[in-house]
């Protein structure tokens, strides 16, 4: 049975950090009507990684409101002084806190906002030329079909964990447990930690995490815990760039940069620029050259091995694990690895969701087949569509590589609100870097460009 209900100004499709952070900001905004969906029970972030010991990598004022609206009842600090923590967060003298209280602050803010739903999976998005909005089909665990109105919705449909090509045919559930993402990694970590070799892909943040964690259970003699190979295709396991100059390209003014250059350049930019997003932070690589060292006092060999620029190119299993062949990128030579287990720490790619299927003849792609997305974050459209369709991290193609970045949701969240509403309802910056990214402005003897234009309160 399928009920109809009213129409909504905006509807938010998927509950991660960055539709909460529109939800958080969207609450109170007075006669604004807002409704955001997910199809899980409950929040709940990257659980498989949420170790104890990890941190975010960006600082706390990277939370949900705070760079947009640091008077926001929905403040990470408000959710401390919520929780008798303000004192000892104080003493802490942290500015990267656990992501263990990351994923609880959201969850303290998603069940707690009045216009967020969980437990309601949005199987089709269509245009309803009758009511002039989109039409927003959700189903809950029981069964019951909803369907929403909205003139407006945001997409927040997250990235999906990716597998290297050589890896992918071993997704299968006769392999679950032994190849895996690192997703899934803490569901997995305690028959991982029994096997005498794992095997870790991927140099980034998590890869590091997941191989510091697999040599901490190895015991002081050397005998406990797996043998711990690290395998990636980036030429060096490098600490991901965090000089204050170089975090830059984290602001409104590189993604104002970024988005008029050509499509060519963006894509080069976004391959050269891999530390800026791929890298560890030298905590953790630290932490694991520690580990290595009081694992080898006396003499003893490392039971590790960390091999950069390398790329895995054909997997297949064996009776007791797996053979790798293994491509070394820089001297174009080939070897082979015997192990137990692979836990691929290979990211996530934003994919298009299969309920925009039923609008998809209406959404303007590129020659790629991907969105095109202006200032605002708006998906284009067919003019017969006089809604509005946004996207949340799905545009590093048009945006740069703060895309996924937490550093820069709240700002996105606030510019996509200043677009639905028309209005500067949360004021942004107009100057946020040092840095000039293009070439300096014009000589004041030489005639100036036409102004840029804008939407109210969002400078392009």
């Amino acid at each position: 049975m399928t009920a109809q209900h009213t129409t909504h100004d905006l509807i938010g499709v998927g509950i991660g950090p960055f539709n909460l952070s529109l939800a958080a900001l969207a609450d109170g905004v007075p006669g604004l009507d807002t409704l955001f969906l997910d199809a899980k029970p409950a929040f709940s972030w990257h659980p498989g990684l949420l170790m104890e010991g990890t941190t975010l990598q960006v600082p706390f004022l990277a939370d949900l409101t705070t760079m947009a609206d640091p008077t926001s009842p929905w403040s990470y600090l408000n959710y401390l002084r919520h929780h008798e923590r303000m004192f000892p967060f104080f003493f802490s003298e942290r500015f990267h806190i656990p992501r263990r209280e990351y994923d609880h602050y959201c969850r303290w803010v998603a069940e707690r906002l009045p216009n967020t739903r969980f437990d309601a999976r949005v199987t089709a998005l269509t245009w309803d030329e009758t009511r002039d909005a989109f039409a927003v089909t959700h189903t809950a665990a029981d069964g019951t079909t909803r369907t929403d109105h909205a003139r407006q919705v945001v997409l927040g449909t997250g990235t999906q964990p990716t597998l290297p090509d050589a890896l992918a045919p071993l997704a299968t559930a006769a392999h679950t447990g032994r190849v895996l993402h690192s997703a899934d990694y803490r569901t997995h970590r305690a028959a991982l930690a029994r096997l005498d070799d794992v095997t870790v892909v991927g140099a980034g943040q998590s890869g590091a995490e997941v191989a510091l964690d697999l040599l901490r259970t190895q015991d002081g003699d050397g005998h406990g815990g797996p043998h711990v190979r690290w395998l990636a295709r980036t030429p060096a396991f490098a600490p991901m760039e965090y000089s204050k100059i170089g975090l830059e390209h984290f602001t409104p003014d590189y993604i104002d940069y970024f988005r008029n250059l050509p499509d060519a350049t963006r894509r080069r930019l976004i391959h050269q620029q891999w530390q800026l997003y791929k890298g560890v932070s030298e905590e953790t690589l630290g932490a694991i050259h520690d580990e290595l060292y009081e694992r080898t006092i006396g003499g003893a060999r490392p039971r590790a091995d960390l091999h950069p620029g390398v790329e895995i190119t054909a997997a297949h299993p064996e009776v007791d694990g797996y053979r790798l062949t293994c491509h070394h990128r820089e001297q174009d030579t080939e070897f082979t690895v015997h192990t137990r287990a692979v836990v691929a720490a290979t990211g996530y790619t934003p994919q298009r969701p299969a309920l925009l299927d039923p609008l998809l003849d209406l959404v303007d792609l590129d020659t790629h087949g991907r969105y095109q997305i202006d200032a605002d974050y708006r998906i284009a459209l067919d003019p017969r569509v006089t809604g509005t369709l946004y996207v949340q991290n799905a545009e590093m193609h048009t945006h740069g590589v703060g895309a996924p970045d937490l550093t820069l949701g709240a700002w996105r969240a606030a510019t996509i609100l200043n677009a639905v509403t028309g209005r500067p309802t949360l004021p942004v910056p107009r100057r946020t870097a040092w840095t000039t990214f293009g070439a300096p402005a014009p000589h004041a003897d030489t005639p100036a460009p036409a102004p840029r234009s804008t939407t109210a309160g969002t400078p392009r």
